[in-house]
């Protein structure tokens, strides 16, 4: 199982390329292709179908306090902060690379399009998306039998979105994880979960985007949650500021599909801001 998560992982298919979004954005170009479904490389925790485009390097700063529901005891969420610093390089139009590290994990992935949205064409776009993080939470104090192999978590989606007006994107994403070590002796090294999202453009600069990823085969006695977070893109030109409330203080991947803890209805919900330059 593990050699063929890895072979998923590295493995990118031969695909379409890409168009250059920040020039192109909101437009349609001359083949047709139907671009910028999403200003950000993410909705807000679920990556989008947007690449970087060839040569271009983000800097991301993605940053989620703690949960407001500590109130003044915790600072309203200022205490028990997660911050992951990344790099995404646009290796070619249609595949993109990254690396990044936060208190939680570090992880680093593949993003490459498979076919794009026509007006008179193909309905959707799709992108391939592969991850794998190393687990920085796990203490060998606590876990004497650890290896560094037990670390590790390969994640596999599958991103479909469809631009239908210059308003509204959707998204779907089927995804396969394993985690080659879980805490609990129920849940499945390797699990299953379906991600939704979408982003409605609210002015020429701003737009509302959700997501949620509902987990399909969690342990019945499972402490954690399904993800769900809500909040705002600022596009200024040079970068796009996104800011947000969230039930998850994950942000990669493995992160906020198999380990959220919060939960909307307690309040137990985190603020964050992800911060794009691209270079």
């Amino acid at each position: 199982m593990k050699k063929l998560i890895l072979l998923l992982l590295f493995v990118p298919i031969i695909s379409f390329s890409q168009e250059d979004l920040l020039n192109g954005i909101d437009s349609v170009s001359e083949k047709e292709k139907v671009s910028a479904a999403f200003k950000g490389l993410k909705i807000v925790n679920l990556e989008s179908t947007k690449l970087a485009a060839k040569g271009d390097l983000y800097f991301i700063v993605a940053h989620r306090f703690g949960s407001v529901k500590d109130g003044f005891e915790g600072f309203f969420g200022l205490d028990n902060a997660n911050t992951q610093l990344k790099f995404v390089y646009g290796l070619t139009d249609w595949l993109t690379i990254s690396a990044a590290r936060s208190e939680l994990a570090y992880d680093f992935s593949t993003k490459y399009t498979l076919i794009h949205q026509k007006t008179d064409g193909f309905p959707v776009s799709i992108a391939g998306f592969s991850s794998l993080a190393i687990n920085n939470t796990l203490k060998e104090s606590l876990y004497p039998k650890l290896t560094f192999d037990d670390r590790f978590t390969y994640v596999q989606q599958l991103l479909i979105s469809r631009k239908y007006s210059e308003k509204l994107s959707l998204q779907l994403a089927p995804t396969i994880f394993h985690e080659n070590f879980v805490d609990n002796a129920q849940q499945n090294n390797t699990q299953y979960a379906i991600g939704i999202g979408g982003r409605y453009k609210l002015s020429k600069r701003w737009s509302l985007n959700m997501d949620y990823a509902a987990h399909l085969n969690r342990a019945s006695n499972s402490v954690y949650k399904n993800p769900l977070s809500i909040g705002f893109d600022l596009d200024t030109g040079g970068h796009v500021f996104q800011m947000h409330f969230t039930s998850s203080q994950g942000i990669h991947e493995a992160g906020y599909l198999g380990q959220t803890t919060g939960d909307w209805t307690k309040g137990d919900v985190f603020f964050g801001f992800n911060l794009l330059r691209v270079f």
